[in-house]
Formats: structure tokens, C-alpha cells, sequence
């Protein structure tokens, strides 16, 4: 089990086990794949409702859809935003989701704890959510396109139930910036 590097992230993707579309060769690093902003966020509207994870509705309401070439990010604001490219990964690499440290050198994350991608995730390929958040005290523009983190893959034994073989994999094939589907979870008492 290791952390793959240059060469075998290249030949994973040249033989069609792991994908990245689009893909480009100049965003290989040493260790890891830079991905890029998709244009498309989302967040909720500031308010006072309650929003409860168990109940769709209160997920859902208050929802604001955008589809931008370039946002800012204000300090304290927390939106969704996802990769541009489009992620599958065989049943024995993990993928790891990292911010850039030159972004987060300006306060922004770009992953709050979802940065753990499953083996077997996604079929069909996915884009990667980003839960983005700007720590900072300055407001920071970021660009459609941008490289926003990179992709550190782990080869593993293959898993016996991949990510989208597992019933109820609520996040398989999902949109990008796509919200949370917890209320999807049965509710423990």
C-alpha cells in the first residue's frame, strides 16, 4: 500500500482504471493530480430556520444555485463548489483530497472533513464536492478553472464492496456541488 506518484497516476489513467476527465498531464505532480473549479456553486441562504439533517426539507430550503465564471468568498462564508473533473476510481485506490497550501495561505479551505474518497468511487464518474470556506479576513476571489486542491490516490487491497456497490451510496454519480443527502441515513435512537 503506497501513495502513488507521477508515473503510476499517468499509467493508471492511460489504461482506464482510474479516471480524471479532463484530463491534462501538466496538472501531475510528484504525488498527487492538481484538480481544477468546476463554475457551479451553491450555499444557503442566511437565516434563522432550522436546517435538521434527518428532515430532506430543511436541507433542502433556502438553497442558492450558481453557475459563475469566478465568486467571492467572503470571510466566515461557507459555500459548496466541486472539481471540474469528473472521478472514478478502481476498487483498490483511495483518493485523498488536499487543499492547495497557496490558497490556504489566503484563508481559503477548500475541504471542511469530506476529503476521503472511497475506492470504487464513483460510477459513473463524479465530480468532487469542495466544502469551501474562507477563514481569512479578507473577501478572495476564486476562478472557474483555478487549481483549488489536489488528489493524492492510495493503492490498496481491492475492498470487497466498492464504494458503488454499496446500497445506499447516496453520493454515487451525484452533481456537483451537490448538498447533503444525510437525511438519507436511518435515524439511530
Amino acid at each position: 500500500m503506497s501513495i502513488q506518484v507521477d508515473f503510476e497516476i499517468r499509467a493508471e489513467v492511460e489504461a482506464g482504471r482510474l479516471i480524471l476527465d479532463p484530463f491534462t498531464d501538466e496538472l501531475i505532480q510528484p504525488n498527487s493530480y492538481d484538480v481544477r473549479l468546476s463554475s457551479r456553486f451553491s450555499w444557503h441562504e442566511r437565516g434563522e430556520d432550522v436546517i435538521d439533517p434527518y428532515n430532506s426539507q430543511t436541507v433542502l430550503n433556502g438553497l442558492v444555485h450558481v453557475v459563475d465564471d469566478s465568486i467571492v468568498v467572503m470571510p466566515g462564508q461557507f459555500i459548496l463548489g466541486a472539481t471540474l473533473e469528473k472521478v472514478c476510481l478502481p476498487r483498490d485506490v483511495v483518493g485523498q483530497l488536499t487543499g492547495k497550501s497557496s490558497l490556504a495561505r489566503l484563508g481559503v479551505m477548500v475541504h471542511v472533513t469530506a476529503g476521503f474518497i472511497d475506492a470504487g468511487f464513483s460510477h459513473p464518474p463524479a465530480q468532487i464536492t469542495l466544502e469551501i470556506v474562507n477563514v481569512g479576513n479578507r473577501p478572495v476571489r476564486l476562478h472557474a478553472g483555478m487549481a483549488i486542491a489536489q488528489m493524492v490516490f492510495t493503492r490498496t487491497a481491492p475492498c470487497h464492496v466498492s464504494y458503488n456497490e454499496k446500497p445506499g451510496a447516496k453520493y454515487n454519480g451525484q452533481p456537483a456541488a451537490a448538498h447533503s443527502r444525510y437525511y438519507l441515513n436511518s435515524q439511530v435512537v
